[in-house]
C-alpha cells in the first residue's frame, strides 16, 4: 500500500504533463526503475485508484489506446515541485502588471489560495523574490487573457482557428490558420501559425488578433518552424527599412548577454565570433545599438550602414579633438 501511495502522485504528475499518453509509454515512463512485477496491469489498477479519488482519467481501448486526464466538475489539486510552486507564485504576483488584461483580480485570488498551502520555506523564497523585484510597466498594447486561452488551447489540441487580424495600417482581414505556438517577447505576445489564406508560416501579434475561435477541425502540423527563432527573426528584421548583418568578434554567449532577443538574431560563426542580424527604420539606431555592446565588430551590410557609422565615428573624433584642444 505504501508503494501504491508513492506511485499515485508520480502518475498524476505525468498525466498532467501532456494531453495524451499511450498506455505502454506511460507504464514505461513511470515504472522502468521499479521491480519487474510492476506491469501495465499495475498501471490499470493505479488509474482506477485515481478515478476513485475523483480524478477523471479517460481511457481509449485497443492496441493504440492510452489515457487522458480530463476536466472534472471541480478543479483537482495539481502536483507542483518546489521550483514550480515558487514560479507560479511569482507569476501570479506579476500578472496584474503584465500585458495580459483581465487577470489581475483572479491572480490575487489564486495567489491567496496558493500561499495558504505553501510550506514556510517556499513562501519565504517567493516573498523575497517578489519584494526585490520592481516591474517596469508602460502603456504598450495589451491582449485579453480570454483570447490567449482560446489560442493556446487550439495550439495544444491542434485545431484550426479563425480570427480577424488588424494590420499595422489598421486594415482588418479575416484569417484562418493552423496555430503552432504562442511566443512572449517582452510585453508582446506573438502567434506562430500556418496561414491557410496565404499558404505559409506567419507571425501574428496577439494584440491585433480579434475574436479568435476554434473550428474544431484537427490538423497535422506541416514542418513547423522553431517558434522562438521564427518570431525573433520576424520582429528584428521583417518589418524594417534597413536589414543589417554584423560580424561580432566575440563568442556567442558573450554577445547574447548584451543583445536583447527582440533586437537581433545571433548565429554562431566560430568559437570566437557570431553573426548578428538586425533591422530598423533608422541607421543611427542600429549603429548606436551595436556600438553600445562595447565589442569589436565588422559591418557586412548594408553599405549605407557602413557609410553612416564612418560618418558618426568621424564626427565623434572631431568633437573629442575639439574638447582636447580647449
Amino acid at each position: 500500500m505504501a508503494e501504491t501511495s508513492a506511485r499515485l502522485p508520480r502518475l498524476l504528475s505525468v498525466l498532467q504533463s501532456r494531453p495524451d499518453w499511450p498506455g505502454a509509454n506511460l507504464a514505461a515512463r513511470l515504472y522502468a526503475d521499479t521491480r519487474p512485477e510492476i506491469t501495465p496491469r499495475t498501471l490499470r489498477r493505479d488509474i482506477a485508484k485515481l478515478r476513485s479519488l475523483g480524478y477523471p482519467v479517460h481511457a481509449t481501448p485497443g492496441v493504440a489506446g492510452g489515457y487522458r486526464l480530463g476536466a472534472g466538475a471541480a478543479l483537482p489539486p495539481l502536483l507542483l515541485d518546489d521550483e514550480e510552486a515558487v514560479a507560479v507564485a511569482l507569476s501570479l504576483r506579476s500578472a496584474a502588471t503584465h500585458s495580459v488584461t483581465g487577470v489581475g483580480e483572479a491572480s490575487v485570488r489564486t495567489l491567496a489560495k496558493l500561499e495558504q498551502v505553501l510550506p514556510a520555506r517556499l513562501r519565504e523564497r517567493a516573498d523575497a523574490s517578489s519584494q526585490a523585484t520592481v516591474p517596469l510597466t508602460g502603456p504598450g498594447p495589451t491582449v485579453s487573457a480570454e483570447a490567449l486561452v482560446v489560442i493556446a488551447r487550439a495550439c495544444r489540441r491542434r485545431e484550426v482557428i479563425e480570427f480577424s487580424y488588424r494590420s499595422r495600417e489598421g486594415v482588418l482581414t479575416a484569417r484562418r490558420a493552423e496555430p503552432h505556438r504562442l511566443v512572449q517577447a517582452g510585453y508582446r505576445w506573438y502567434l506562430v501559425a500556418r496561414d491557410l489564406n496565404r499558404a505559409g508560416w506567419r507571425t501574428f501579434r496577439a494584440d491585433r488578433i480579434e475574436d479568435p475561435r476554434s473550428t474544431g477541425i484537427r490538423f497535422v502540423p506541416q514542418d513547423p518552424p522553431d517558434a522562438a527563432r521564427f518570431v525573433a527573426r520576424a520582429i528584428t528584421t521583417g518589418p524594417y527599412r534597413y536589414h543589417a548583418r554584423i560580424l561580432v568578434h566575440a563568442p556567442g554567449e558573450a554577445v547574447a548577454g548584451r543583445i536583447s532577443p527582440t533586437a537581433g538574431v545571433l548565429e554562431p560563426t566560430g568559437p570566437a565570433s557570431c553573426l548578428l542580424t538586425s533591422g530598423s527604420d533608422s541607421l543611427d539606431a542600429i549603429a548606436w545599438h551595436i556600438a553600445m555592446t562595447d565589442l569589436p565588430f565588422t559591418v557586412l551590410e548594408p553599405p549605407e550602414l557602413i557609410e553612416r557609422m564612418g560618418s558618426i565615428a568621424s564626427r565623434l573624433s572631431g568633437r573629442l579633438a575639439d574638447a582636447a584642444s580647449q
